[in-house]
């Protein structure tokens, strides 16, 4: 699998889902379809701020549309990461394993932002401070789970 942490959007692309989603502003009618390709690319921008962007776009997306959450969690944790918030990455991944938990896709991306920990010496500092964060947010999306089954 490629690094998905170093993957960079086409410029085009970027601005294509940008121009739909703008235009979807403007109408006061933005569709999560055209919310999420937007924050997609932003995500996946070599600038940071664009990145910051796609994440809070994806957490509107995840707090207000369950049918897209195992995608939002995917790409928050590509954006967390990217932006060196690794212990938030990890809650990301570990909140999503917790719901499919042998999904290779996001097994791999793990094991990819393990890698930069690592490399970035942050494996115990992060780890020291997700425990508390991931503990928060598993609950959180069991909540949600269980709430959802009863409905």
């Amino acid at each position: 699998m490629a690094d998905v942490l170093s993957e960079t959007v086409p410029p085009e692309d970027l601005k294509k889902f940008e121009k739909i989603y703008h235009e979807q502003l403007y109408k006061n009618d933005v569709t999560p379809k055209a919310q999420f390709e937007y924050a997609w690319c932003l995500v996946r921008s070599k600038y940071p701020a664009d990145i910051q962007k796609g994440i809070i776009l994806l957490e509107e997306l995840y707090k207000t549309n369950e049918e897209g959450r195992r995608d939002y969690l995917y790409y928050l944790a590509i954006g967390t990461a990217r932006l060196k918030e690794y212990s938030k990455a990890m809650t990301y991944v570990r909140s999503f394993l917790s719901i499919e938990p042998g999904n290779q896709q996001v097994i791999s991306l793990e094991q990819q932002i393990k890698k930069r920990m690592e490399k970035e010496g942050l494996v115990g500092m992060a780890y020291a401070g997700g425990v508390v964060l991931a503990v928060g947010a598993i609950l959180g999306v069991g909540l949600a789970i269980a709430g959802k089954s009863k409905s």
